[in-house]
């Protein structure tokens, strides 16, 4: 996230924190798809990871950026962590470990998608060219320790840091050494988000399997194809994961805001200074928890939008809704992931199938989907079936439904052809993480040096 925000307007009933929600809702002509993607900053020279300042580093690569595109610096105290475009189109921020993502401008369609990744990459290796500085493109740290793993001057990351001990195995693991493609698709009302959020939910895994590209950790195979999927199993549970109540046919906005007011906090912002509020729920902050410990002690919306932004299911509900099971990837997949999601959920017939699909899978099945993934990726099962069969379906609903929009580029070409790299998947039934376990044991020789060369940006 580049930027929290700052919204003094004062909060009065729990009503309006769902309100704010639904007030998401938009006419199908103008549902967008924003797409981001971070990508792991290392030397060419010796495969090391980019520190935060110096001559050559990450906030170099940030006012580099900002000297190109003419953005508005964000700054966390003395430090430039990120860049915000003036009208809202699009953003640069940088995750704990110095993750350096894109969080793309809202557009109409996934070639818009397309051209605003290649000019984003092809703009930041301008910058970081004469730095000696590439970008990895997989899901997970291949090489480096959490010791080695630099970490950025950002205060929500500081809090974090002490916290995510406390409350799992694995959080620190996720903050400083995983990578993802996520995209953020719109909803009409809230029974259109309940069918979409119950939809992708269900689903969420297909993707993690699809778009494993983790197999790697400290120089070795993890034993997982998705090790970015299996963190998330041991990441501050309370937070994050598969939301049964999400998958019920009755779920409305004010069940999400029910589940969140108990989430524990992770901050408040008062004049530009971030205060730990690790030990209150949000409940409790509207109850007047924090009278006596700052002086703005009453929730404003700002704080009720920042404490979504905290919160880690497998689907986040804001004004829209995130897809976040994928694992980062090489540039093809940062436009077939979004691709993958369009086609299934912005398409009525598609998005119906798919629910079709589903609609006899239990919470329990699709947890049972989660948890065996991360190592077994499409050879998992889902509700008896394999899920390499599954995927199969939901790729051509989701070909369908892209097809069903008929968005042509200069050439003609429609949507469908941002699923190419999902079909070779499915074609040769192995992933990104098989492909690069198969040249670890054969060509690499044993070594995760090579997949720094082959997958940069």
């Amino acid at each position: 996230m580049a930027r929290d925000t700052t919204d003094d307007t004062p909060l009065t009933s729990v009503q309006e924190l769902a309100d704010y929600m639904a007030d998401g809702s938009k006419p199908k002509d103008a549902f967008r798809i924003g797409t981001e993607h971070e990508k792991f900053a290392f030397f060419r020279a010796d495969n090391s990871p980019v520190p935060y300042a110096g001559d050559a580093s990450i906030s170099a690569l940030l006012k580099g950026m900002q000297a190109k595109l003419g953005w508005e610096p964000i700054m966390d105290r003395d430090n430039i962590i990120g860049l915000a475009e003036a009208h809202g189109q699009g953003a640069i921020s940088i995750e704990p470990g110095g993750q350096f993502e894109l969080s793309g401008a809202p557009v109409e369609t996934l070639h818009d998608t397309c051209r605003e990744s290649n000019q984003h990459l092809a703009t930041l290796r301008e910058v970081a060219e004469p730095m000696g500085i590439r970008f990895l493109g997989i899901g997970g740290s291949p090489q480096w320790t959490l010791a080695e793993t630099p970490r950025m001057p950002k205060s929500r990351y500081d809090i974090m840091t002490r916290y995510m001990p406390k409350v799992g195995t694995k959080g620190l693991d996720m903050m400083y050494r995983t990578c993802t493609i996520q995209v953020n698709l719109d909803f009409s009302s809230e029974e259109d988000m309940r069918t979409k959020m119950r939809v992708s939910m269900k689903l969420q895994s297909i993707a993690t399997a699809l778009f494993a590209s983790s197999p790697f950790t400290e120089g070795k195979p993890n034993g997982l194809l998705s090790w970015r999927g299996e963190i998330w199993r041991d990441t501050d549970n309370q937070r994050s994961g598969v939301l049964p109540f999400s998958l019920k046919d009755d779920f409305r906005f004010t069940d999400y805001v029910e589940w969140a007011l108990d989430v524990p906090m992770y901050f408040v912002v008062r004049d530009g200074r971030y205060h730990d509020c690790t030990h209150v729920t949000f409940r409790q902050f509207m109850a007047g928890a924090l009278k006596g410990e700052i002086a703005a002690f009453e929730p404003t919306m700002g704080d009720w939008t920042n404490h979504l932004s905290t919160l880690f299911p497998d689907v986040r509900l804001k004004r829209f809704l995130e897809m976040r099971g994928a694992d980062g990837g090489p540039w093809r997949r940062i436009c077939a992931l979004p691709a993958f999601w369009v086609g299934l959920l912005y398409d009525d017939a598609a998005l119906a199938s798919a629910d079709a699909l589903t609609r006899d899978w239990t919470f329990e099945d699709v947890q049972a989907m989660r948890d065996t993934v991360p190592s077994q990726g499409l050879k998992a099962k889902v509700a008896g079936r394999d899920v390499s069969d599954v995927a199969r379906e939901v790729v051509a609903m989701s070909h369908s439904g892209l097809k069903s929009r008929a968005r042509l580029n200069g050439d003609g070409q429609d949507e469908t052809v941002f699923l190419a790299s999902v079909d070779e998947i499915l074609a040769k039934n192995a992933t990104l993480a098989d492909d690069l376990l198969m040249l670890y044991h054969g060509r690499w020789k044993g070594s995760v040096q090579p997949v720094f060369e082959e997958y940069q940006y």
